[in-house]
């Protein structure tokens, strides 16, 4: 990033606050945070160490951050909520501390601030770290758009920039694990708020990943679906309904040709297909009465 373009971003976002959650990240996290204060002094930089067993806290001390220790391990997404709550800016910019966020691609986040709700640096392709988490990720990406009716291009990116007065809101919804980024995002796309994808290279992490294809990718599967009923339940209720109506129909189609009755498995299927899309409208109206509420914390 040029000069200009950081004294630029140093002189129209003054309230900015840095958060970045870490957990034995002492090959890198000196390293980011420098820079980040060489790139924007005015900044505060907070680094949440979410119960390190390495130099992970003294390090980012050092290097001029505030640090704020969790005194055991408790998740990313838990340092994620201990860091915006201290956060003392009026825009709150997310990102990792193992090397893989460019410090200078926070400007071009912050350019589109005051223009979208949240403001996210998707990894390009070719910057992923495997062919199956590549995958992985266009699966989860293809599932999320299908729920949130919009098109997402980095659901699982930490990288990203939102004003703290609107995120504090949705921070009870925020899990403790790896995947507030994809809450975030659904609930910001449920409420109506504005969301921009930048794409930007991300770099190798520094260190061994705590996340594992093979050990986490049905969690994250999971937990999509598990979201994509929280915000928006008809969009899976629905599909799931008209499947079995469907194939209830067709059951009895087939059995009244064949034997000309109305055979039990047909109104099983039935009623089961009537019973799930009653559910999802009941899912539904419990979705909207808790986003009436978060749109008026006063109830």
């Amino acid at each position: 990033m040029s000069e200009r373009s950081s004294e630029n971003a140093r002189a129209e976002f003054s309230s900015v606050t840095v958060v970045i959650p870490a957990f034995n990240e002492e090959l890198a996290i000196g390293d980011t945070v420098a820079r980040i204060r060489a790139l924007y002094p005015d900044f505060e930089v907070i680094v949440v160490d979410d119960g390190s067993t390495d130099r992970t806290a003294q390090l980012a001390e050092q290097a001029g951050a505030r640090v704020i220790r969790h005194p055991y391990n408790i998740g990313n997404g838990a340092a994620v909520k201990t860091g915006i709550r201290a956060a003392g800016g009026e825009l709150v910019v997310l990102m990792d501390g193992d090397g893989q966020h460019d410090p200078a691609d926070i400007s071009r986040l912050l350019a589109e601030a005051e223009r979208y709700d949240l403001v996210v640096g998707a990894r390009t392709g070719d910057s992923q770290a495997s062919l199956g988490r590549r995958v992985a990720n266009w699966l989860y990406n293809k599932l999320a758009s299908y729920v949130g009716k919009f098109p997402i291009k980095d659901l699982t990116s930490g990288f990203r920039v939102f004003r703290r007065e609107t995120v504090l809101k949705y921070l009870y919804l925020f899990p403790n694990t790896f995947s507030y980024p994809t809450t975030s995002t659904l609930a910001y796309l449920r409420s109506g708020l504005t969301i921009k994808y930048i794409p930007m290279r991300a770099g190798r992490r520094k260190g061994k990943s705590k996340i594992h294809i093979m050990e986490d990718g049905s969690r994250f599967l999971l937990i999509i679906l598990r979201i994509a009923t929280l915000f928006s339940p008809l969009r899976v209720f629905l599909p799931a309904s008209m499947f079995f109506l469907t194939a209830g129909l067709g059951y009895y189609v087939y059995t009244y040709l064949a034997m000309r009755r109305f055979t039990n498995m047909s109104a099983t299927l039935l009623s089961v297909g009537v019973m799930v899309f009653l559910l999802g409208l009941i899912s539904e109206q419990i979705t909207q009465m808790r986003y009436d509420r978060v749109e008026d914390p006063s109830r």
